[in-house]
């Protein structure tokens, strides 16, 4: 017997072993099983180097996971001790919900957040996926970035979502605060990113495994000394506006991993998901919610003289 996974679209570009450190409790014991041969994509053994695609199938023999005594593999039931997740619904239907998270909600249970999740909170309400204890989950947003995900109740609707995103038919728009000014009003920032060469927890330009982004923006409002940009993904790698923002010189505000944290009182970074639309999976009625920026944004955006 194995234990299936099937890599979803924020994983597509990921070392193998990073993928499966979540489930497997740590990527070190997820490099041991895949040196041992117990990890397979397709049917074939793979190195721990493997290039993830969104869509494998990856097997993991069980007798090889009970051997090595790996954390258990989180589950969508929720400690009682453990506060739960809290957000808001911007839309909802009998095949999908559209939820608003707030900042310092994790989406779904991994390494070190395995309870408290977003997932857990939609536990009997989101269905979909090969993994339940992210069931429903087509992307995700940071821990400390606020705003719209869409999320499925049934396995087709989550299938049809998923093929939705990867033809790039789905809109994701961002407000980022920015610390400087571009110099044009708008502009398309084209730059693979991949794991950090030098520091493995970050995202980078500076890579050995480059995968395509892309990240389009535009000035919503030019301030004193920063600039409140709407941003629109075309791609979606791991901290893409916060890598790409960094890389051209414009920080988004508060950032603590790749710009100034602290900047006008702010707690977290300066990135709210904004604006979600794409046609719906089942009816093909054209689906746009919004949501405007949480108190902390708001007040951070005054504070620079917005």
């Amino acid at each position: 017997m194995a234990m299936r996974l099937t890599a979803g679209p924020d994983d597509d570009g990921e070392r193998l072993d990073a993928v499966l450190a979540g489930s497997l409790g740590s990527r070190t014991r997820a490099a041991r099983l895949i040196a041992e041969g117990a990890v397979r994509i397709g049917g074939r053994t793979v190195v721990k180097r493997h290039v993830v695609s969104a869509g494998d199938e990856i097997d993991v023999d069980d007798a090889a996971i009970e051997a090595a005594q790996p954390v258990t593999a989180p589950t969508g039931e929720i400690d009682p001790d453990v506060p739960v997740a809290e957000y808001t619904v911007a839309y909802e239907d009998e095949h999908l919900i559209v939820v608003d998270k707030p900042a310092g909600v994790v989406v779904h249970p991994a390494r070190g957040h395995w309870q408290g999740t977003l997932a857990q909170a939609l536990a009997g309400t989101a269905a979909g996926g090969e993994d339940p204890w992210r069931a429903g989950l087509v992307h995700r947003l940071d821990k400390d970035t606020s705003g719209l995900l869409v999320v499925a109740k049934s396995d087709a609707v989550h299938e049809a979502l998923k093929a939705a995103l990867q033809a790039r038919d789905i809109t994701r728009e961002y407000l980022a605060l920015v610390e400087g000014r571009p110099t044009a009003r708008s502009g398309t920032i084209d730059a693979p990113i991949g794991r950090d060469r030098h520091v493995r927890t970050r995202h980078s330009i500076d890579t050995d495994q480059p995968r395509e982004a892309r990240t389009h923006f535009t000035i919503e409002r030019a301030l004193e000394r920063y600039t409140l940009l709407r941003v629109h993904l075309e791609t979606g790698r791991t901290h893409q506006i916060r890598v790409h923002m960094q890389a051209i010189g414009l920080p988004i505000a508060g950032d603590p991993e790749y710009g100034r944290e602290g900047l006008l009182g702010l707690q977290r970074q300066f990135l709210h998901a904004t604006r979600l639309a794409f046609p719906h999976p089942v009816t093909g009625e054209s689906i746009a919610c919004e949501s405007p920026l949480p108190p902390d944004l708001a007040d951070a955006l005054a504070a620079a003289g917005g």
